[in-house]
Protein backbone atom coordinates (compact mmCIF):
# COMPACT_ATOMS: atom_id res chain seq x y z
CA UNK A 1 0.00 0.00 0.00
CA UNK A 2 2.61 2.29 0.85
CA UNK A 3 4.66 1.86 -2.38
CA UNK A 4 1.64 2.54 -3.92
CA UNK A 5 0.77 5.97 -2.58
CA UNK A 6 4.25 6.93 -2.90
CA UNK A 7 4.28 6.27 -6.81
CA UNK A 8 1.03 8.20 -7.23
CA UNK A 9 2.51 11.28 -5.67
CA UNK A 10 5.03 10.38 -8.29
CA UNK A 11 2.14 11.23 -10.36
CA UNK A 12 0.41 14.02 -8.39
CA UNK A 13 3.08 16.18 -7.67
CA UNK A 14 3.22 17.85 -11.61
CA UNK A 15 -0.58 18.17 -11.66
CA UNK A 16 -0.20 20.05 -8.12
CA UNK A 17 2.22 22.42 -9.33
CA UNK A 18 -0.04 23.34 -12.35
CA UNK A 19 -3.34 23.74 -10.83
CA UNK A 20 -4.02 26.91 -9.37
CA UNK A 21 -2.93 27.46 -5.96
CA UNK A 22 -4.69 30.94 -5.55
CA UNK A 23 -6.61 32.81 -7.20
CA UNK A 24 -5.90 36.89 -6.97
CA UNK A 25 -6.97 40.56 -8.02
CA UNK A 26 -6.21 43.83 -7.33
CA UNK A 27 -9.49 44.99 -6.87
CA UNK A 28 -13.06 43.27 -6.55
CA UNK A 29 -14.39 44.80 -9.95
CA UNK A 30 -11.93 43.01 -12.22
CA UNK A 31 -10.75 39.43 -13.15
CA UNK A 32 -9.09 37.03 -10.28
CA UNK A 33 -5.84 35.85 -11.86
CA UNK A 34 -5.23 32.02 -11.22
CA UNK A 35 -1.73 31.54 -9.87
CA UNK A 36 0.12 27.70 -9.84
CA UNK A 37 3.55 26.93 -8.78
CA UNK A 38 4.90 27.08 -12.21
CA UNK A 39 2.92 30.22 -13.24
CA UNK A 40 4.60 31.94 -9.59
CA UNK A 41 7.90 30.52 -10.46
CA UNK A 42 8.06 31.99 -14.01
CA UNK A 43 7.28 35.30 -12.95
CA UNK A 44 9.87 35.04 -10.00
CA UNK A 45 12.79 34.15 -12.36
CA UNK A 46 11.79 37.68 -14.46
CA UNK A 47 11.92 39.59 -11.42
CA UNK A 48 14.25 38.03 -8.10
CA UNK A 49 16.26 34.70 -9.62
CA UNK A 50 17.88 34.05 -5.88
CA UNK A 51 14.05 34.01 -4.50
CA UNK A 52 13.29 31.88 -7.75
CA UNK A 53 15.92 29.71 -7.00
CA UNK A 54 14.88 28.76 -3.68
CA UNK A 55 10.90 28.16 -4.19
CA UNK A 56 11.76 25.86 -7.36
CA UNK A 57 14.02 23.96 -4.65
CA UNK A 58 11.44 24.19 -2.14
CA UNK A 59 8.61 23.34 -4.31
CA UNK A 60 9.46 21.14 -6.91
CA UNK A 61 12.77 19.22 -6.11
CA UNK A 62 12.93 18.95 -2.72
CA UNK A 63 9.21 17.08 -2.60
CA UNK A 64 9.55 14.92 -5.71
CA UNK A 65 13.40 13.76 -5.17
CA UNK A 66 12.38 12.55 -1.67
CA UNK A 67 9.13 10.51 -3.26
CA UNK A 68 11.98 9.37 -5.86
CA UNK A 69 14.56 8.72 -3.59
CA UNK A 70 11.27 7.05 -1.17
CA UNK A 71 10.26 4.79 -4.18
CA UNK A 72 14.08 3.36 -5.15
CA UNK A 73 14.40 2.99 -0.88
CA UNK A 74 11.29 0.54 -1.17
CA UNK A 75 12.13 -1.25 -4.16
CA UNK A 76 15.71 -2.25 -2.63
CA UNK A 77 17.25 0.03 -5.20
CA UNK A 78 18.56 2.52 -2.66
CA UNK A 79 20.51 2.14 0.66
CA UNK A 80 18.11 2.65 3.87
CA UNK A 81 21.34 5.07 4.98
CA UNK A 82 19.81 7.65 2.99
CA UNK A 83 16.70 7.87 5.13
CA UNK A 84 17.91 11.01 7.40
CA UNK A 85 18.77 12.78 3.69
CA UNK A 86 15.13 11.99 2.41
CA UNK A 87 13.96 13.52 6.02
CA UNK A 88 15.63 16.77 4.96
CA UNK A 89 14.14 17.04 1.75
CA UNK A 90 11.02 16.42 3.43
CA UNK A 91 11.52 19.23 5.68
CA UNK A 92 12.51 22.08 2.70
CA UNK A 93 9.35 20.59 1.00
CA UNK A 94 7.22 21.70 3.97
CA UNK A 95 8.55 25.05 4.38
CA UNK A 96 7.21 25.91 0.64
CA UNK A 97 3.57 25.33 2.11
CA UNK A 98 4.86 27.77 5.05
CA UNK A 99 5.93 29.87 2.73
CA UNK A 100 2.86 30.07 0.62
CA UNK A 101 0.76 30.21 3.71
CA UNK A 102 2.49 33.27 4.81
CA UNK A 103 2.26 35.29 1.53
CA UNK A 104 -1.43 34.42 1.21
CA UNK A 105 -1.69 35.70 5.26
CA UNK A 106 0.24 38.63 4.56
CA UNK A 107 -1.32 39.73 1.12
CA UNK A 108 -5.00 39.51 2.99
CA UNK A 109 -3.48 41.62 6.13
CA UNK A 110 -2.32 44.32 3.61
CA UNK A 111 -6.25 44.52 2.59
CA UNK A 112 -5.18 46.10 -1.09
CA UNK A 113 -6.48 43.20 -3.24
CA UNK A 114 -8.38 39.99 -2.77
CA UNK A 115 -7.30 36.74 -2.88
CA UNK A 116 -8.79 33.24 -2.84
CA UNK A 117 -7.66 29.93 -2.29
CA UNK A 118 -7.95 27.25 -5.10
CA UNK A 119 -8.38 23.70 -5.02
CA UNK A 120 -4.47 22.93 -6.34
CA UNK A 121 -2.61 24.12 -2.44
CA UNK A 122 -4.87 21.71 -1.40
CA UNK A 123 -3.81 19.41 -3.38
CA UNK A 124 -0.19 20.42 -2.79
CA UNK A 125 -0.81 20.43 0.42
CA UNK A 126 -2.07 16.82 0.67
CA UNK A 127 0.97 15.51 -1.63
CA UNK A 128 3.41 16.95 0.79
CA UNK A 129 1.44 15.31 3.79
CA UNK A 130 1.35 12.08 2.51
CA UNK A 131 4.26 11.88 1.29
CA UNK A 132 5.28 12.91 4.78
CA UNK A 133 3.11 10.48 6.46
CA UNK A 134 4.49 7.19 4.06
CA UNK A 135 8.25 8.32 5.22
CA UNK A 136 7.08 8.03 9.20
CA UNK A 137 5.65 4.90 8.34
CA UNK A 138 8.47 3.69 6.04
CA UNK A 139 10.62 4.41 8.86
CA UNK A 140 8.71 3.11 11.61
CA UNK A 141 8.60 -0.18 9.05
CA UNK A 142 12.45 -1.08 9.39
Amino acid sequence: MLKAVNLALLLLYPIAWSAPLLRAGLLPLFGMSEISVLTGLQALWGSDVFLALVVTVFALFAPWLKTLGLSLLQFGLLDRRALPALGLLGKLAMADIFLIALYITLAKGIGVGRIETAWGLYLFTGCILASLLVSLAEARRH
